[in-house]
C-alpha cells in the first residue's frame, strides 16, 4: 500500500446530463464531466463559458452608485481639481491603480497616486495619508482594491472637506464607510450580475463608464490582478482574463516587455500560468520589501530605457523577496514544532518581532501547505506595541467569519473566507488564538485536517487523446473557480517506473492498459518510486498535457499524487547493503521481525534490536498486531506456519522479504534411502566409529559432503538405531524398524527444503502470490497446522 499525499474527492458524473452536453455541444464526455464540475448544468451556461468571448462585459452602469461616482469624477475634471488615487501594495492594487490613473489622465484629470508604505502605514486607508492629501490640495480621492473597511477615515475626509469614493472588492462589513459613493459588487442589495471581480476588475468598470465604452488598451493590464488575485475565473473574471491573456501576448507597453525579459519568457507563449508565477509575482515583491510605486512605474512607462531599469530593480526583489521567506519559513516551521503543536492547536497563530511583514502572508500559505491548519503569522513592531499579520485558510474554515467575531481586539482587518491581513495589539494575540481555536474546534472534524484534491473525473488510457486534450484547454485559461483539470487514472499496471534528473529527485512512470501506455511525471517525487512495488497496480491523479519532443506529439499526465491501494511486497532478497536500505523505511510503520536472534548480529543491525519483533512460535506468531505495518522478514522461520500465523488474522500494508540465511538446504541434497542403508551397513561393519576423527574422510570417499554424514547420523539417533558416546557413533542393540520420516530432524530437512523453495528460490510473482494465498484466507491456520 502507498498512502496518497491527500485525500481524493473525485466528482460524480451526472451521465443524463453528460451526454445531454456531449449532444448539443459536440464535445467529448470528459470535457461535458469537466463542464458540469464547474456548475455549468445547462446547455446556455456551458455553451456562453466555452464561447466566453462572444459575451460582452456588463454595463458598469449597473454597479451601486456607478453615476454618483462617474458624475462626480467629471465635476473634479471639468473643475481642475486634484484627484489622489489611494491604492495597494499588492498586484491587484498596483494593476487596479495603473487603470485609474490611465483612465482619469486621458480624460484630463489632475492626478496621482499614492499607495501607502507597507511597514510604515500598513494596510488600507490611514488618517496621516488623507491630512497629507488636504495639505497638498486634493479634494477628490478615489480607493481602488481597498476601503470597504475605512470607517474611520471616511469620516476623516469628510471632516477635512474631501470627497471619498471607494472602489473595492473586498468582504463588506456590518457597516459601510460614510463615502460620497461606493462601487463594490458585493453592496448589500446590489444588483449588479457578477459579485467576484478583483479590485482592478472594478476599477475597470469605472474606466468603462468614465469612456463609455471597453476600455479594451487596459486588458494587459487589469488581467495581472485578476489572475494575481486569485478571484474566481467565470463570467466576467473569465471573459477578462481570456482578452486580458490574447492583449498580453501582443502588449506594447515596455515594462511587460521587460518584465517578461527578465522572466525568460516569450511573449507569445504567455499563459494565466505566465501570470500566476512570473508577473504576478514580481509586482508583489516591490511592495512586500519597500514602497510599491515602482511597480506603477513600471506598467505605465513607455519608456523602454525606463522600463528596463525598473524591471532590473523589481526582479532583484523578487530574488531578495524568495530568499527572505525561505529563511523566514524555516523558522516559522521551527516555531510551530517547538511551541505550538499542531496536533494541539486547530489553528496555528505565531508571532516573531524582525519578521518581514512583506511577506508573512507567503510564510502562511507555506505553513498550511506543511501543517494543513488555518494559519496567521504575525510581525510584532516592539516600539509599537502592535502585530501586523497576514492569514490563509484551508476548506471548511471562514476566516473572514471567524476573525469578524473578533472585532473587538481587531482595530483593522479585512479579507476573503481563506486569506486575510490584520493588525492588533501584541497584547491581545494570545487571545486572538484562543478565541480562533475556540471556533476551530466547533466548525472543524478530523477529516478536515488532512488535506483534500478534488479530481475532476475519472478516465481511462483510452479516453485520453490528444484531440481531448486540446478540446479540455477550451477551458482555459484556469484558475480560481475554473481550475485546471484533474483527472484520476485508477488502479492500472506499470510498464516501467525510474528516477529521473540530474539528482534523481523526479519520478518517470509508463502506466498500461493493453494495449495503451501513457507517460506519467512527477517532479519533485523520486521518492515516490522506493515505495512502489513492480507487480502493484498504480492509481495517479494529475493533469493532462501533451508532450512535444523531436517533432512528435504525444499525451502525457504531470503527477500530482499516487496511491497504491493493495498491500505490496517488496522482494529484497539477497539484498547486500540492508542496513541502508532500511533506513529509507517510514519508521512511524516499520515493523522488524526476526526468528532468531543471532540474525540482528549477522546483519550488523544490533542497534535495532529493541524495534525487532522475535517470534520463536505459533502463540507469539498468532498475538502479533500488524495491521497497517510495514513488515520486513528478516530472516527464515523453521516452518512456514509461523510466517502464516503472523497474517493470519492482521495483514500489514507492505511486506519486505529479506529472508537472511546461512545455509541453503534447498541446494543441499537430501540422503536418500540408499544413502542411509550404505551408512548403515558400514556402522554394522566398523562398529565404533570415531565421527571426530573419520567422517570427513568417509565423506570424501564416499563424494558426500560432511553435513551428509551429520545429518544421518542423527538420523538414526532420534530414531534409537545408533547410540553415539564423545563422538563414536555404533549401532543400538535394541533398534525397532522405524520409517526415517519418524525422524524430527528428517522432517525439519524436509519443510525446510520446501520453505527455501516456496520463500528463498521463487519468482517475485510466485512470492507474491503465496502471501496473496494468506491474505485471502484460502489457507486456514487449523488446516495448516494438521
Amino acid at each position: 500500500m502507498l498512502q496518497s499525499k491527500t485525500r481524493w474527492k473525485v466528482n460524480e458524473n451526472n451521465i443524463e446530463l453528460t451526454n445531454l452536453l456531449i449532444n448539443e455541444l459536440q464535445v467529448t464526455p470528459l470535457v461535458a464531466s469537466l463542464l458540469i464540475n464547474r456548475g455549468l448544468t445547462t446547455v446556455e451556461a456551458a455553451r456562453e463559458f466555452l464561447n466566453i468571448e462572444d459575451i460582452d462585459f456588463h454595463d458598469p452602469y449597473l454597479l451601486d452608485q456607478m453615476d454618483v461616482a462617474i458624475d462626480r469624477i467629471t465635476r473634479a475634471i471639468n473643475n481642475n481639481e486634484r484627484i489622489l488615487v489611494f491604492g495597494d501594495y499588492d498586484a491587484d492594487g498596483v494593476s487596479s491603480t495603473t487603470v485609474m490613473v490611465t483612465v482619469l489622465k486621458e480624460k484630463g484629470a489632475d492626478v496621482e497616486f499614492y499607495i501607502p508604505n507597507r511597514f510604515t502605514e500598513g494596510y488600507g486607508p490611514n488618517e496621516t495619508a488623507f491630512r497629507w492629501a488636504k495639505s497638498e490640495g486634493f479634494s477628490l480621492i478615489i480607493t481602488v482594491d481597498t476601503g470597504i473597511s475605512a470607517l474611520h477615515e471616511a469620516e476623516i475626509a469628510k471632516e477635512l472637506g474631501i470627497d471619498l469614493i471607494i472602489t473595492d472588492h473586498h468582504e463588506p462589513g456590518p457597516e459601510l464607510p460614510a463615502a460620497t459613493a461606493i462601487i463594490h459588487p458585493k453592496k448589500p442589495n446590489s444588483q449588479y450580475p457578477f459579485k467576484e471581480l478583483a479590485g482592478v476588475g472594478v476599477a475597470f468598470k469605472v474606466a468603462h463608464a468614465l469612456r463609455g465604452e471597453v476600455p479594451t488598451d487596459l486588458l494587459d493590464v487589469a488581467v495581472i490582478g485578476t489572475i494575481a488575485d486569485l478571484v474566481p475565473l467565470h463570467d466576467e473574471n473569465r471573459l477578462l482574463a481570456k482578452r486580458g491573456i490574447r492583449a498580453l501576448q501582443s502588449t506594447t507597453r515596455p515594462g511587460i516587455k521587460a518584465l517578461l525579459k527578465k522572466a525568460r519568457i516569450d511573449s507569445s507563449e504567455v499563459n494565466e500560468e505566465t501570470v500566476g508565477f512570473a508577473i504576478g509575482p514580481r509586482i508583489n515583491a516591490v511592495g512586500r520589501l519597500g514602497s510599491a510605486d515602482p511597480a506603477v512605474h513600471l506598467l505605465m512607462t513607455f519608456d523602454p530605457e525606463e522600463a528596463a531599469m525598473i524591471a532590473d530593480e523589481i526582479d532583484d526583489l523578487n530574488k531578495e523577496r524568495q530568499h527572505l521567506v525561505n529563511q523566514m519559513t524555516e523558522e516559522a516551521i521551527k516555531e510551530v514544532e517547538e511551541k505550538f503543536p499542531p496536533s494541539s492547536n486547530p489553528v496555528l497563530v505565531i508571532a516573531r518581532e524582525g519578521w518581514n511583514s512583506g511577506v508573512i502572508g507567503i510564510v502562511a500559505s507555506r505553513l498550511v501547505e506543511r501543517f494543513y491548519r488555518p494559519t496567521i503569522v504575525l510581525s510584532i513592531d516592539p516600539e509599537k506595541g502592535l502585530a501586523k499579520g497576514s492569514a490563509r485558510s484551508i476548506e471548511g474554515y471562514n476566516l473572514f467569519e471567524s476573525l469578524s467575531t473578533c472585532r473587538d481586539i481587531l482595530p483593522h482587518f479585512g479579507g476573503h473566507p481563506m486569506a486575510a491581513g490584520m493588525t492588533l495589539e501584541v497584547s491581545n494575540i494570545d487571545e486572538l488564538r484562543k478565541r480562533l481555536i475556540d471556533i476551530a474546534n466547533q466548525v472543524l472534524t478530523p477529516e478536515d485536517f488532512q488535506p483534500i484534491t478534488i479530481v475532476d473525473t475519472s478516465c481511462l488510457l483510452s479516453d485520453i487523446t490528444i484531440e481531448t486534450i486540446l478540446e479540455m484547454n477550451k477551458l482555459s485559461p484556469f484558475g480560481m473557480g475554473n481550475p485546471k483539470p484533474k483527472v484520476l487514472i485508477h488502479e492500472v499496471e506499470i510498464s516501467s517506473l525510474r528516477k529521473i534528473g540530474a539528482d534523481q529527485s523526479h519520478l518517470k512512470v509508463v502506466l498500461q492498459q493493453e494495449p495503451l501506455t501513457l507517460d506519467a511525471v512527477g517532479f519533485g517525487m523520486g521518492y515516490v518510486s522506493e515505495g512502489i512495488s513492480p507487480l502493484s497496480k498504480l492509481s495517479v491523479i494529475g493533469e493532462l498535457t501533451i508532450n512535444e519532443w523531436n517533432n512528435s506529439r504525444k499525451p502525457q499526465i504531470m503527477l500530482q499524487d499516487v496511491a497504491v491501494h493493495e498491500w505490496q511486497l517488496f522482494d529484497i532478497r539477497g539484498m547486500k547493503d540492508f542496513s541502508s536500505y532500511l533506513s529509507k523505511i517510514d519508521d512511524d510503520k516499520l515493523q522488524l521481525i526476526a526468528f532468531s536472534k543471532d540474525t540482528i548480529t549477522k546483519l550488523n543491525i544490533t542497534n535495532r534490536e529493541n524495534e525487532i519483533l522475535f517470534v520463536k512460535s505459533y502463540e507469539e506468531a498468532r498475538d502479533a498486531q500488524l495491521d497497517s505495518k510495514y513488515v520486513v522478514l528478516l530472516d527464515l522461520p523453521d516452518e512456514d506456519i509461523l510466517i502464516k500465523a503472523l497474517f493470519e488474522a492482521t495483514f500489514p500494508s507492505r511486506i519486505y522479504t529479506l529472508f537472511y540465511h546461512e545455509q541453503e538446504h534447498f541446494f543441499s541434497t537430501i540422503p536418500t534411502r540408499e544413502h542411509f542403508k550404505w551408512f548403515y551397513a558400514f556402522l554394522s561393519k566398523k562398529g565404533p566409529f570415531d565421527m571426530n576423527r573419520y567422517a570427513a574422510d568417509l565423506a570424501k570417499y564416499r563424494g558426500w559432503s560432511r553435513e551428509t554424514i551429520d545429518f544421518m547420523s542423527k538420523v538414526f539417533f532420534e530414531l534409537e538405531f545408533v547410540k553415539i558416546d564423545k563422538g563414536f557413533i555404533s549401532l543400538s542393540n535394541q533398534a525397532k524398524k522405524r520409517d526415517l520420516t519418524e525422524s524430527k530432524t528428517y522432517q525439519l530437512k524436509v519443510q525446510r527444503i520446501e520453505l527455501e523453495k516456496q520463500l528463498l528460490y521463487s519468482s517475485y510473482q510466485q512470492l507474491k502470490h503465496w502471501f496473496d494465498t494468506i491474505n485471502k484466507g484460502s489457507l486456514s491456520l487449523e488446516e495448516a497446522i494438521k
